[in-house]
Formats: C-alpha cells, structure tokens, sequence
C-alpha cells in the first residue's frame, strides 16, 4: 500500500519555540507537542494512569477532545478521522483495559493501513511488572499490529516520542503507533523545546521507484492484450486516483477497484468493471481470472480477491506496485515488482508507456468486446424477497441515490457491507470507510462519528448491521452531547446475517445461534427506535418500500441530532455474486446455482 504526502506536518518544519525553554511536565508536553504538530481533534476516555494529561488537555485551546463512550469508539473514531481525510488519527486511553480495549482498533488500522496515534498511560515505573492495579503490557501486546510501539518512562522523551510517533504512523506505508507513557514521565518537569530531533535509524521508506522496474511495466502494459489494473487502498492512502484515472485512459485497461479501493477510480467511469473478490462482480472477478497482464497497485492479493490463490489469474504476468516491500511477492510472484509511493510511480508508469506506444502499439479491443459481453450478461442486480419484507440491497441503493457522491458511508461488517461496497456509487476517494482486513463488527458508528469530525459540512452515513450496531451503539450519546449529526441505517435481519448466508449454503440451514431477535415478527430486543430515542437521536422505523425514500429524506434533513433507521428486511437476502471459499475464482456463482461459463479449465 502507500501513502499520502505529509498528512502530518514534520517535527523539523515547525518553528522553534520562541525564548527560553518553557518548564513542563511530561502531561503538558503530551498536549504541546499534539498542538505543535498540527493534531486538532482527539478521542479518549479518562483513568487513573492518563489523568496527568487529560488535567492540561482542560486548558488547551487548539485540541478538541471528544469523550467517548469505550475506547474501541475512540480507536475507530480516530480511524474514521483518519480514513475521510489523509490525516493523523489519535485515539487515547488509561493503563490496562482501557488500554486493551484499544487493541481491536490498533489491529483494525494496521490491517486496513490507517495512519493511527494510539497515546496510553501506563502505571508507575517502580511498579510494571509486579501485577499493578490497571496494568498490562500494552507495548508487548500491540507490537505485532503497529508499525512500532513506544514506552516512555522519563519526561524528556515525550515530546521526541510523540514527534517520530506520528512521522511513522504517517508516512511510508502507514498504520498504528502506539506511545505508552508511564505515570511518573507524566507527572515529572524537564525544559521542553521543539522541534525534537528525531532518531530513527533504520526507518527510511522508499518512495521513488526504480527508473528499469518501470520502464519494464510499461513495456509489459503495452504487449498485453488482457491488461486488467488492480487497485487496492494504496492508491487511496496515496491521494493517488487523479494519477489513476489518467493512467487508465491512456492504456485503455479495465479497472478493478478492492474493497478497500472503493471511490478511487469513479465508479461511473466505462473502464471500471467494479469490484473483484468472493462477492465482486462477475466481470471483475472474471476478467482477473483470464487476464494476461495484472498491475496491481496499492493491493495485497487478499484471499478474499484471490480466492484460492494457486488458481487465481493462471496465465498473468504480475507488475506489483507497493510502498511496503513485505507486500511484493508474498502471496504472488511479481514479475516486475516496483517498490515506491503510487502517485509517483503512476506518474513515472504513464510517463514511460507513452513513451513505449511510440514503438509497440497496444491492441485490447477484442478483450473489451468479450468484457462487455459478460457486462451486459451479468449485471449487478437483485431479486425481490419472498417474505413481503424489504429488500435491504435496495434501502441500501436508495441511501447512496438520496445522498450523493459528495456523502460519506461508514459500513460495518457482513452483508450489509458487501451490499454497500456493491450498490452505492462511489464517485471520489475517502467516500468509502470500512473495516475491509479485520472485519471489526462495530466499526461504522464510531467511525462515521470521527468521519463527521473530519468533515462537519458532508453526510456521514454509518451503514450497520442490527448485530454490529449492538457493538458501539453507545456512541450515539457521544454524538448526540457533541453536536455530530451523523446517520444510521440499521439493515435489521435480525440475525448475524453473513454467519446465517454461510449457514444457509454449507450448514443445511442449521442456524445455530445466529437469530438475534431484533426485527419482523420478532421480541424486538432491543426496539432500536427506542434505543435511539433514548439516546437523544431520531428514531424512524421503515417497514414498506414505500416508506423508505421518505426516512432517508428526513433523516438528510434533520441535522440537529443523530438520526436511527431502523429498516426491517428479509432474513433471507443473500450477496451475490460469490465464490465459495477454497476454490479457484472461475467458479464465481452469480446467484444460488448459477455459474457463468468459464474458459479456464481446473487443474
């Protein structure tokens, strides 16, 4: 994946700090050094081993801290910061649980590649390791899900650690940083100046790619005659899809957007065949499977686009462009592997190819002809529900046409995401947040409420599902007592919709302990519209598809408080296409029992 240039501004481009060297302790710092590197919103929660920092952050008139309600809310809240605009996120917590209750968002940014400041305290140094009241050896538990993991024990380090924290968090390919700062470093004075010099031997991202790799990119594009360009996140982590757009239209290559890279080539746009993976389109995932050429940019090759990956795009060549070296050849072997930062490496790309077309001219026509074919064969659709209840794919459609591509929609994980992923159009980068690596249920509220922070003058839908709105729904009261508006629609089976799709096809219909009682016909446990009412938010049930455009509108109208549908759809909706896991992606089904033909034959 890569990276946006200078989310954060640097420790080295800010002015010294004017006269004598100020005296502080090591909370004032925590403060000073947010404020002095550009940070103007946090989301926390106070306790015992943090309280020396949240008693300056009172006085602070730079920061605005939003109390959350737990501090996974805070972690992804901070993600939802970080993912609607390139900037620096920052989530803080207590000692112990509240420390360990940061782990699931840590985990979540570093597989997603979100640029996260985690800042924890920590019990006195005299006491780590003797079993202390609240503490846990969060350094050791959060290192292999951050790109680094700090402990800070004396004063005179803080601001320095803080500093390099966030260059880190922020450049290269980015993710977590966790600083945990122990309770007397907190309390302790020393001479604060800034900027800190930071000392980070070792760490030196590569941004600019090798002049050959490229040159052999662009010659591979212009031989193919089955290009296919691969879009991950990175592209979006890079601010990267203007690059993109040109680049597709002056090779003319179909264009596969991950789930992750929704919003980075314009949904609209006649090249884009949509989405690939096991719930992709069939013209995305097809046109992958039988490609001669894949540049993939800013991807991982997922086992949820490959399927399995010995069969994945059996005759393709593979340019793989990638900040982070780890990601070249590990799951497929790149035959041009290019590392460097995407916005510069497309430029490089397209520069070079338009060199290269002077002498190989480049001839996907015929590859078009069949693409389109399997376009106008398969088109991404829906069948009516039999049970007389909402079909959730359309709620989901109409949401997105009410709302627009200048919105942003937060999904949570299961069905409703994959529907959101496929049945909204996504227009511009950052429009589209989701838990895509870890799958976090609980994700979308939390999110859209940091998202709302980020960007107060757009639409921020949180697109959940009734079992992960029961996660974090409780930050419904930090959005209603903060003044952010944010839009809920619950997509209310009332069950674990994925598990029970899962259950359906391979368990026999044994719904073992997927049914949560929340929607049609049910105890309605909990009533979501009183849950939301009780959180001071607008509540609005929607049971008929004729009622449905009127809540959406409503709920864009009212911007005074959070808004709570609950829309009732059938438990029995599924996501189509798919493939089933454990094969080659040439089995994409494109609704139960029925597979497209293929040209591949299985080994």
């Amino acid at each position: 994946m890569t990276t946006e240039s200078a989310p954060v501004p640097s420790p080295a481009s800010l002015s010294q700090s004017h006269g004598s060297p100020e005296v502080l302790t090591g909370a004032q710092a925590v403060v000073r050094s947010l404020e002095l590197l550009g940070i103007t919103d946090v989301f926390g929660l106070p306790g015992g081993a943090i309280l020396p920092v949240y008693d300056p952050l009172l006085d602070s008139r730079k920061l605005r801290h939003i109390l959350v309600r737990h501090e996974q809310g805070a972690g992804h809240a901070a993600e939802g910061y970080a993912s609607a605009t390139g900037k620096l996120g920052v989530a803080i917590a207590t000692s112990g649980p509240g420390a360990t209750n940061l782990v699931t968002a840590i985990a979540d940014a570093h597989m997603d590649s979100v640029p996260l400041l985690a800042i924890t305290g920590q019990v006195f140094s005299n006491l780590m390791g003797t079993d202390a009241f609240q503490e846990a050896d969060i350094v050791g538990i959060t290192m292999p899900i951050t790109k680094h993991s700090f402990l800070v024990k004396r004063a005179e380090d803080i601001p320095a650690t803080i500093a390099s924290a966030a260059h880190i968090a922020s450049t290269g390919r980015p993710g977590p940083v966790l600083v945990d700062i122990t309770k007397d470093a907190q309390q302790a004075t020393f001479s604060f100046s800034w900027p800190p010099k930071l000392d980070l031997p070792g760490y030196r991202p590569i941004t600019k790619a090798h002049g050959k790799q490229v040159l052999a990119a662009a010659q591979l594009i212009a031989e193919a005659k089955r290009p296919v360009l691969y879009v991950g996140g990175g592209i979006i982590r890079a601010g990267a899809s203007a690059e993109l757009v040109a680049l597709a239209e002056a090779t003319k290559a179909p264009v596969v957007t991950t789930l992750m890279a929704r919003g980075a080539f314009p949904d609209s746009h006649p090249q884009h065949l949509g989405m690939p993976g096991m719930h992709g389109t069939v013209p995305a995932v097809l046109a992958l499977q039988e490609a001669d050429l894949l540049v993939a940019l800013g991807a991982r090759f997922d086992d949820r686009v490959t399927g399995k990956a010995p069969l994945f795009a059996p005759g393709a060549k593979v340019v793989h462009v990638d900040i982070d070296p780890a990601e070249i050849s590990k799951i497929r072997t790149a035959d041009v592997p290019i590392v460097g930062d995407a916005k510069d490496v497309l430029v490089d790309l397209l520069a070079a190819y338009q060199e290269t077309i002077k002498t190989t001219a480049p001839d996907v026509a015929d590859w078009w002809a069949t693409l389109d074919g399997l376009r106008t064969e398969y088109p991404l659709g829906f069948s009516p529900t039999s049970d007389g209840l909402l079909a959730p794919q359309y709620v989901i459609q109409r949401i997105g046409e009410l709302t627009g591509p200048e919105g942003v929609y937060a999904a949570g994980v299961g069905q409703h995401q994959m529907w959101a992923a496929q049945f909204i159009k996504y227009e511009r980068p950052n429009s589209w947040l989701n838990s895509g690596g870890a799958g976090t249920m609980g994700y979308a509220v939390p999110a859209a409420m940091g998202a709302k922070v980020a960007e107060p003058n757009r639409t921020v839908w949180a697109i959940d599902g009734d079992g992960c709105f029961q996660m974090t729904n409780q930050e419904l009261a930090t959005c209603t007592l903060n003044d952010i508006p944010i839009k809920v629609a619950v997509i209310n089976n009332s069950s674990l919709g994925m598990v029970r799709q899962w259950q359906t096809l391979f368990y026999d219909g044994r719904y073992s302990n997927t049914d949560l009682n929340t929607g049609h016909d049910t105890v309605r446990v909990p009533d979501f519209v009183k849950m939301a009412e009780a959180y001071g938010a607008l509540g609005i049930r929607v049971t008929k598809e004729e009622e449905v455009d009127a809540a959406i509108k409503l709920a864009l109208e009212t911007n005074d408080r959070p808004v709570v549908i609950d829309f009732v759809v059938s438990a029995d909706a599924m996501v189509w296409p798919m493939v089933p896991q454990g094969v080659s992606n040439s089995y994409v089904q494109y609704a139960r029992d029925h597979s497209p033909a293929f040209s591949e034959e299985e080994d």
